[in-house]
């Protein structure tokens, strides 16, 4: 799931063409910007009709808006004017015009025919910026889809908004008042205000029956919890009350851990497309999404902690986008850990085997993330992000960490803020110097390869000695290395602290060690050895020059392979014929019927289908290991349906390396085992292997 606001951002740049006295925090800025909108909606004729009144907070006010609304009238302090056209960009038509004071207020009225909503866009397409969509089914008016004219800055805003009495409506904030249809032909009429620093506003209409929770807080107000759900939604029993309940639970265990929560509201609401986005004080999640009975314990935690990371605390995308990575530490991870010690462990490794998947060529650092737009990018900004946070939390412990979370909350709530915010965040609490720890994390795109190169014992007046040779690639890290050191009996866990490419460290242990693992559970952001990487599907996902082999002949299997292939890899795949399997070097992906695929393995000299897979579901698909030189995954299926049928769901399993189907429904998955490589130990001058 992305980020919403890192798609506001995008729109950026074409406007513009109880702490210690020490820990002081400032109130956040009154922006000067405000923003004033009444709107009538009509999904059935996609009709939307606009009065906005804007004070930008700055004379030369250039604004951007769909081309399919259309400016009727301005003007300013009741004088008729002209907006002039500043170009346009893709969908967005530019207006700009000189305001007589920066406190002036313009006034705009434009309406026009929103495009109609496309339920049929894929994972990848709702990643980009949207225009504003209506129908009856749903109507999404996206921040950055220009439906209203953004102030360049940070605004406070409030929207009045009129629909059809069978639909419901709503944008991020507090609601002020509210009218439901006493008769037919009565529209549905309510007024929201939102009296923070915002950037941007999105709206959301459908019909949807309406649940409310109201939640006691310590505070003079009590919290308003809604569902806007499907009637289809709303007829499961306990469906609603158990995402008001859960809703209830996230916000008390995120105002522990961080400050009270800022706004006075949450809703769940139910879209038409097939992702979900998160917005202040709301998340608009899949209607079918909503029905899984573990995003509740999921998604739904993550959507509502982002109303303090990326809601609360805005991100400084010029620096990178922050928010993501702790999100995910905090909600995903954090859930993972409560679990258990196993699922927490597994879900690093996933991070790790993602990264490890890349081309080197896509790569990036984390400064330069923004938003998840690719599988490569999502590797880095929420994978690589989270683990830092793991890493921080162990180089800091948990008291010193969680001081500097809320100290960030404290200083930074409302505020704009970067990478170096947190950084100084922890710096305060832990009285540490943290520099070199996020430079090297934030600059650098890649990450180090580590290997224990020997390792020796000898005895001590006070026990045993241990002499461990470490190498890593260049650029050298400064690390905080796990090392584990078994004597056949027992393991014990131990850390040393290394910065150079080459470096003994030594250890006093408490008796004879046979050999030493290094970081087992996986707590260092590393490149794994590509003899302990399990191959999953993210290496085809994300392929630069994939290769697609295609072996059965009838055309209606031709043409559900040739589907399929493009639905998976993220760069168009060239087709290759049989003979030259064994020329390419870059993962090559082979479908086709069952018979076929066996054939196909046998004659190449592959290994055969998986004993798992047998006689399961209706297509199976798996990497085949050992194939470093030749990557090669297959899905095989029962007939061309059965291909078909994964057009949807197969490309949201990278993280994967074989599942079996049924119809679109995923059976059983898993990953290859990861083989652990301990290095003995010899004794005093003598090195491992001699």
């Amino acid at each position: 799931m992305s980020r919403w606001q890192a798609l506001r951002s995008l729109l950026l740049p074409f406007l513009a063409l109880t702490l210690p006295a020490a820990w002081a925090v400032a109130a956040p800025p009154v922006p000067a910007a405000h923003l004033a909108l009444e709107l009538t909606l009509d999904p059935g004729t996609r009709q939307l009709a606009v009065v906005a009144s804007v004070r930008p907070g700055e004379r030369n006010f250039r604004f951007a808006l769909h081309e399919s609304l259309h400016i009727e009238k301005a003007s300013v302090d009741g004088q008729a004017i002209v907006l002039r056209p500043a170009g346009q960009q893709g969908d967005l038509r530019a207006w700009q015009t000189r305001l007589p004071a920066a406190d002036a207020t313009l006034r705009i009225e434009y309406q026009g025919t929103l495009p109609a909503l496309d339920r049929h866009l894929d994972h990848r397409q709702v990643l980009g910026r949207l225009p504003p969509m209506t129908a009856v089914e749903g109507s999404f008016l996206s921040s950055g889809s220009g439906w209203y004219p953004q102030p360049a800055a940070l605004f406070t805003y409030r929207v009045r908004l009129s629909v059809p009495g069978e639909q419901r409506a709503l944008v991020a904030g507090r609601l002020l008042e509210e009218e439901t249809p006493a008769a037919a032909g009565d529209r549905y009429r309510a007024s929201f205000e939102f009296a923070h620093p915002a950037d941007g506003i999105d709206l959301v209409a459908g019909p949807w029956i309406v649940r409310e929770k109201m939640m006691p807080t310590s505070g003079a107000a009590p919290l308003r919890l809604r569902t806007y759900f499907t009637r289809e939604l709303d007829e499961i029993a306990g469906l609603a009350d158990a995402y008001l309940e859960d809703t209830r639970v996230y916000i008390e265990r995120y105002g522990r851990e961080i400050g009270a929560y800022p706004f006075s509201a949450f809703s769940v609401v139910a879209s038409p497309l097939p992702t979900g986005f998160g917005m202040p004080t709301l998340t608009y999640l899949g209607a079918e999404v909503l029905k899984l009975p573990f995003i509740r314990a999921t998604s739904l935690g993550h959507e509502i902690l982002h109303n303090w990371w990326g809601n609360g605390v805005y991100v400084d995308y010029a620096t990178g986008n922050w928010a993501e990575g702790l999100t995910t530490f905090m909600a995903d991870y954090a859930y993972k850990e409560s679990e258990s010690a196993d699922a927490a462990r597994a879900m690093r490794l996933g991070w790790l085997r993602d990264f490890a998947a890349l081309p080197p060529a896509s790569r990036q650092s984390l400064a330069s993330f923004r938003s998840r737009t690719h599988g490569a990018a999502a590797a880095v900004g929420y994978g690589k992000a989270a683990m830092l946070f793991v890493m921080l939390r162990d180089l800091l412990g948990e008291q010193h960490f969680q001081a500097g979370l809320q100290l960030f909350w404290q200083q930074q709530r409302f505020r704009i803020a970067a990478w170096d915010d947190l950084r100084q965040a922890f710096e305060q609490a832990s009285g540490q110097s943290l520099t070199v720890f996020f430079r090297q994390w934030l600059e650098r795109d890649g990450a180090p390869k580590l290997q224990i190169q020997s390792a020796s014992s000898s005895t001590l007046a006070s026990g045993t000695g241990l002499s461990i040779e470490v190498t890593q690639s260049a650029p050298a890290y400064a690390l905080r290395l796990p090392i584990e050191v078994n004597d056949g009996q027992r393991s014990e866990n131990r850390a040393v602290d290394i910065d150079g490419l080459q470096q003994k460290v030594a250890l006093a242990v408490d008796g004879p060690a046979q050999s030493v693992v290094l970081d087992p559970q996986l707590r260092l952001w590393r490149l794994l050895d590509a003899a302990q990487l399990p191959p999953i599907l993210r290496q085809w996902i994300v392929a630069r020059g994939p290769r697609l082999l295609q072996v059965s002949t009838t055309a209606e299997v031709r043409e559900a392979a040739a589907a399929l292939a493009a639905r998976v890899f993220e760069a168009a795949p060239r087709e290759i014929p049989p003979g030259d399997l064994r020329k390419t070097t870059t993962p090559l992906l082979m479908i086709g019927l069952h018979a076929d695929v066996d054939a196909a393995l046998t004659a190449s000299g592959l290994p055969p289908r998986p004993q798992q897979l047998e006689q399961q579901g209706s297509a199976q698909v798996w990497t085949i290991a050992g194939q470093t030189e030749l990557p090669i995954a297959v899905v095989s299926g029962r007939d061309a349906g059965a291909l078909r049928a994964l057009l949807r769901p197969l490309p949201h399993y990278g993280s994967q390396s074989w599942l079996v189907f049924e119809g679109s429904r995923a059976l059983a998955r898993g990953v290859w085992p990861i083989i652990e490589q301990p290095v003995p130990v010899s004794t005093a001058g003598r090195k491992a292997g001699d």
